[in-house]
């Protein structure tokens, strides 16, 4: 049985457009946007589900291992 490695998302702020559909469709209330310019992400609420990712229109975050 392999056993899964947590994930994070990473959010590359050069292509994030701040729509905030990340933020919306996070569970855990893990990802803000900051001043209208880029997500940021809380890791202490953050479950690495990759809901935020698969949300993005932009494709700027991406799921790393943690």
């Amino acid at each position: 049985m392999a056993i899964k490695k947590k994930q994070k998302p990473v959010v590359n702020a050069v292509i994030c457009a701040a729509c905030g559909e990340c933020a919306e469709t996070c569970p855990r209330c893990a990802i803000s946007i900051q001043c209208g310019v880029s997500a940021t992400l809380d890791d202490n609420r953050c479950a690495g589900c990759g809901a935020c990712a698969a949300a993005c229109p932009a494709s700027a975050i991406r799921m790393e291992e943690a």
